[in-house]
């Protein structure tokens, strides 16, 4: 390969190329969502408001799971090998696109909501569980719109090299937008979340099958050719 006056590593660099994004094979399966929400309370609106959401998935073909953070340990105050740690742990593993929802709490995401996403690690060996996934985040209040915490979240997400869709809600004085019996009242914000959810689904069918592709960089690609080369050189002496 013929390089222009640059510092490139010849052996690492690739040419981004239209055909290497056309999927090799096609999945068949139902898009795999995991879905997390961020408080304990026995009427929370972060759990109202992900499992309206999960109907609206499930009713456009996913297959969803919802994690339940009761009992789940902070961080660092348990092993990984506690159960609640190790089902997070598969679950995401499991999952080919995510759902956030949280409340704000002093203009943050909640510490429950952190808790389940700082319990997610970025590696396990070789394997990093949440990179080239698709990320929708979305939040409660119990004032005026705001989006501290989509925000907040939007960071994470791209910290753990998750494709995170640009559509996100932020439902405002949640109180009032669900009914006695915790289903979302017809209105903006519903029609939001529908929204939300149907890009969700279109970025993962889009994505899934080329997630490794979208997120291999020139940067590891250079480090693991540099380690491979050391390791053939000291066999060598």
């Amino acid at each position: 390969m013929n390089l222009p006056s640059t510092n490139l590593n010849p052996e690492s660099f690739r040419i981004p190329s239209q055909g290497d994004l056309l999927p090799r094979a096609v999945s068949s399966h139902p898009p795999r969502i995991l879905m997390l929400y961020g408080s304990l309370r026995e009427r929370s609106y972060s759990k109202l408001l992900t499992l309206e959401a999960a109907r609206l998935l499930e009713s456009m073909g996913a297959e969803v799971r919802i994690f339940n953070p009761e009992g789940l340990p902070q961080p660092d105050a348990a092993p990984e090998s506690h159960p609640k740690v190790q089902e997070l742990r598969e679950l995401a593993s499991w999952s080919e696109g995510m759902v956030w929802t949280s409340p704000e709490r002093h203009g943050a995401m909640t510490g429950i909501m952190k808790s389940q996403i700082d319990w997610i690690p970025l590696s396990v060996g070789a394997v990093r569980p949440t990179q080239g996934k698709t990320l929708a985040v979305m939040e409660v209040s119990g004032g005026s719109q705001s989006f501290n915490a989509v925000n907040q979240m939007r960071i994470l997400g791209r910290w753990m090299r998750m494709l995170t869709i640009p559509n996100q809600s932020s439902v405002a004085k949640a109180f009032a937008e669900f009914d006695e019996a915790g289903r979302m009242k017809p209105s903006s914000y519903y029609d939001r979340v529908v929204d939300v959810m149907e890009e969700l689904m279109k970025f993962t069918l889009l994505t899934r099958d080329v997630a490794p592709y979208l997120v291999d960089r020139y940067s590891e690609r250079k480090e693991s050719a540099e380690e491979l080369s050391k390791r053939v050189n000291q066999r060598s002496i």
